[in-house]
């Protein structure tokens, strides 16, 4: 399937049902839904990943996993690729139960005079709002890399916003949460291995800081392994 036809497939209708989708998704979201049965935060080639998204596919099915979403930072080529594969794979297998492959994007963001990284999910990524975010251009200063406007265009474009990582940063997650809520985030990442482990473990102490943020803002819970490398179940 060409990628033309992958960009028509993501239409704003099917991103307003994508997005309905994956809200029931993360409603239900538990400490070991990552890394068997969903990831939502995993990179290709098409950014700073070692797999090609037909590989990180092809893994996905052997998993077993029920969903994911590839995050590559600022492009969402990495997705469109692998929706072709998954499209083309629908087809040769009809009778085949594959993964739901949810559109994706990692955007480095101005928070609090800190770097921090905004995961949007189920946009349409041909809204011209998100558009300047998917040329695989990170804007370090300015208005365009102001969180507020990042949250904003993600929005515009029919999507979620999720902040990654919450406790990764120079400032803590119970600072930066807060902040971000006002801004308008709709979730956070709350199961992620802070520490490189094999096998992949959410760390239970950032993990509690972040999810009793969480609860008391009534934010969505996301979990991802956040793989670079050519396991998709592991952040090594």
């Amino acid at each position: 399937m060409a990628i033309s036809t992958v960009r028509a497939l993501a239409s704003p209708d099917l991103a307003a049902r994508d997005k309905d989708r994956l809200v029931r998704v993360w409603e239900n979201i538990k400490p070991n839904s990552c890394p068997y049965t969903y990831n939502f935060h995993l990179h290709t080639v098409c950014s700073d990943g070692q797999l090609k998204p037909e590989a990180v596919m092809k893994q996905a099915l052997q998993v077993g996993l029920q969903g994911l979403a590839i995050t590559d930072h600022h492009t969402v080529r990495g997705y469109e690729a692998a929706q072709s594969w998954l499209e083309e794979m629908r087809m040769r297998k009809p009778e085949c139960l594959f993964p739901h492959l949810w559109v994706g994007v990692e955007i480095t963001a101005r928070l609090l005079d800190t770097n921090v990284h905004i995961l949007g999910y189920a946009f349409d990524p041909e809204h011209p709002a998100i558009a300047p975010y998917l040329q695989r251009v990170e804007y370090k200063d300015g208005e365009e890399a102001r969180a507020e406007r990042i949250i904003c265009a993600i929005h515009q474009a029919g999507g979620l916003a999720v902040l990654a990582h919450p406790e990764r940063y120079r400032q803590p997650a119970k600072l930066l949460i807060p902040t971000a809520v006002g801004l308008g985030i709709d979730g956070v990442e709350t199961y992620y291995a802070y520490r490189k482990t094999n096998p992949w473990q959410s760390t239970p102490a950032q993990t509690e800081t972040v999810k009793k943020l969480s609860d008391r803002y009534g934010l969505y819970n996301t979990c991802g392994t956040d793989s670079h490398c050519s396991n998709i179940l592991l952040r090594l």
